[in-house]
């Protein structure tokens, strides 16, 4: 919910508070790797809000793209192409991804490297194992030599955000991870650092104080970040991606997923029984639909900058625009929302990393 004094509205044409400042000299160096790397060119005409991404220079617009998808789904090279051109022409100007979604990162970097100045770009880095397999890697060098393959990767000299990719609490605190990433900042190599992850490591890693921004999971199905980590985020002036803002749809399914994140939000869902997201109306399309409440659910919550939905059909980033046109839900739909997850909602219902 909005702070107290801040009406729905007023909140969400951003009136965010920034209780942090940078130093003049970051901000000398942070202009000297926005001009390597260029500030976005003047935004095409959209529907997209615009908001201050935490304490940074960044103004996001409000829908991100997420490049998980275009990665599992191995999209090809002409899809990504379209998906991608499509939506920076319409209005999008962030775009985030990883360095294990598959092939996300050169994807991204074929389809859009050469439209560099004209969005921000956020990577995250933890889990590539140099000589394959799964596992991760949370050494300051193996997390350096990350970095830079994703650079290579995603054609730039830099990216404007590189994040923890859900470590442990464990590794968080021993502090190595964070001083890879602080060293890739003083390099040049990113703008900015964050963590991406949910629960007590999201906690611990607004609370340390050495991260600029924080992506978790916000969505009908996973609220426990609303309670837990915005209203300090927003208090740190922490820049606040969310994912999975849609609870991967599922909505969609007659009968329950096979495993993930899939399995788990439709068991919740099961339990929740929002009217929207059953029967004949999950079927509906517009903005009162099951997509467009969510988004419009999550996209009002206290400190959220952006949220990030992944896609690999062209047309859907501009159709989720869209349906973010129509504002923020009414406030008895999305308090009645809030009151239902309080309700019904298990000790172990954590938001899902």
């Amino acid at each position: 919910m909005p702070r107290s004094g801040t009406s729905r509205r007023d909140f969400l044409q951003r009136a965010a508070t920034t209780t942090a400042a940078l130093s003049l000299g970051s901000i000398g160096s942070l202009g000297r790797l926005r001009a390597q790397v260029g500030a976005p060119a003047a935004a095409p005409a959209s529907p997209l809000e615009r908001r201050r991404f935490g304490r940074t220079d960044m103004e996001v617009a409000l829908l991100g793209f997420g490049g998980a998808e275009i990665g599992f789904e191995r999209a090809d090279a002409t899809t990504v192409a379209k998906l991608l051109n499509g939506a920076l022409d319409a209005g999008l100007n962030v775009v985030d991804t990883a360095e294990c979604y598959v092939e996300s990162e050169a994807l991204i970097g074929a389809a859009i490297g050469h439209r560099r100045k004209e969005f921000f770009l956020f990577t995250k880095c933890g889990h590539f194992v140099e000589g394959g397999g799964g596992g991760a890697d949370w050494s300051k060098a193996a997390l350096l030599r990350s970095i830079e393959r994703s650079l290579e990767r995603l054609k730039t000299d830099a990216v404007d955000l590189v994040q923890l990719h859900s470590c442990s609490l464990e590794e968080l605190r021993k502090g190595d991870c964070i001083e890879a990433l602080e060293e890739a900042r003083k390099q040049g190599k990113t703008r900015f650092i964050g963590y991406s992850g949910d629960s007590a490591a999201a906690r611990h890693a607004i609370e340390c104080g050495r991260f600029d921004a924080l992506q978790t999971s916000i969505n009908l199905c996973d609220q426990e970040s609303i309670d837990l980590l915005l209203p300090l985020a927003a208090e740190k002036g922490i820049g606040v991606i969310a994912k999975r803002p849609i609870a991967n749809a599922v909505w969609r399914h007659d009968a329950a997923p096979s495993n993930g994140y899939h399995l788990e939000y439709w068991k919740r869902l099961q339990e929740l029984r929002y009217e929207f997201a059953s029967g004949e109306a999950r079927k509906r399309e517009d903005a009162d639909g099951p997509a467009g409440v969510a988004m419009r659910f999550t996209a009002m919550q206290q400190g959220v900058d952006v949220v990030i939905v992944g896609t690999t059909k062209p047309d859907r980033w501009k159709q989720n625009a869209e349906l973010l046109k129509a504002g923020p839900l009414p406030t008895a739909l999305a308090d009645s929302i809030r009151a239902r997850w309080k309700a019904v909602a298990k000790s172990d219902w954590s938001g899902q990393t």
